[in-house]
């Protein structure tokens, strides 16, 4: 079983049928079937259960699609390798984001494409679980996210560079700023406030540092809205909706004409950062030299 035969095998396997497995692979159906045909003859076993609307993996397909994944993983990664000895540092850097980790990103990419010119980026955003699964497919090389990476993937499978922690400061709508009539508050003042936080049903942890410092500080804050969207907790902010505590460089994208920042006097927590890629996996030269980048200019 060669590896163009492996392709066909994880393309019916993806699609569950013959026919649009043949159209993702633009060629006829006859001659993949006899593909499949011979697979399961050469290897002496059913890859797949027939029904009549789909094709199942059997137990043995399903050992084959795994392996079969981490082989032409390996095998595509062994070419961008051979292919890099010779052409430098260029291509696509894909790489993934947690939203409120975005703002990191633009000055030092700017910075990257001046050393680096022939280096174009693919970025994907989610939650640490999606990102994960995304490293663990290769899809995406790193991961800029907070810390703990709250993904699939066990933190001892993966390399963590830690960036310079972001403090927490209180966001509310700038039309409150007259009411308050200062640049900082204390904790406790933000009880009388109706609050906004940042949760997924699988990332937590933003959430939970927040809701440890309000109960240090003796109150449990008036939630009236939990959301899983950076974005959208700021546009409710900016309405006047609420207030919320995020870290310091997610609102650097909003203008103060929206969003007012206050430091808190009386809480000095954090939120780590860092960039994380998967052990004994290859890096492209261009993920080793955009992790070198942050090494240089932080430690």
């Amino acid at each position: 079983m060669d590896m163009r035969q492996m392709k066909y095998f994880l393309a019916i396997a993806r699609e569950g049928q013959v026919t649009r497995a043949a159209k993702q692979l633009n060629m006829e159906q006859p001659p993949l079937s006899r593909q499949l045909k011979l697979m399961e003859e050469e290897l002496g076993v059913r890859l797949f259960d027939r029904t009549p609307k789909r094709l199942n993996l059997t137990e043995a397909g399903e050992l084959l699609r795994q392996r079969a994944e981490i082989l032409l993983a390996q095998f595509d990664e062994t070419i961008k390798e051979v292919k890099e000895i010779e052409e430098g540092v260029r291509g696509v850097l894909s790489l993934g984001s947690v939203v409120s980790c975005i703002s990191l990103l633009p000055h030092r990419i700017q910075l990257f494409r001046e050393t680096y010119p022939q280096v174009t980026f693919k970025i994907l955003e989610g939650d640490h679980i999606y990102l994960g699964e995304l490293l663990q497919k290769r899809v995406i090389e790193l991961v800029v996210a907070r810390l703990p990476f709250e993904a699939i993937t066990h933190i001892d499978h993966c390399e963590v560079l830690s960036l310079p922690s972001d403090p927490y400061v209180a966001v509310i709508p700038s039309s409150w700023t007259s009411q308050i009539g200062k640049k900082t508050v204390q904790m406790k003042e933000l009880a009388h406030f109706p609050f906004l936080t940042l949760k997924t049903d699988k990332t937590t942890r933003m959430h939970e540092q927040v809701m440890n410092e309000c109960k240090r500080h003796g109150f449990q804050p008036n939630i009236i809205c939990e959301c899983s969207s950076v974005a959208i907790i700021m546009s409710l902010v900016a309405s006047g909706i609420g207030a919320t505590i995020f870290p310091k460089s997610v609102i650097s994208s909003y203008p103060v004409s929206v969003v007012q920042m206050l430091d808190i006097e009386d809480a000095d927590f954090q939120s780590e950062v860092g960039i994380v890629w998967l052990k004994d996996h290859y890096l492209s030269k261009s993920a080793q030299r955009f992790i070198d980048s942050f090494r240089e200019r932080f430690i």
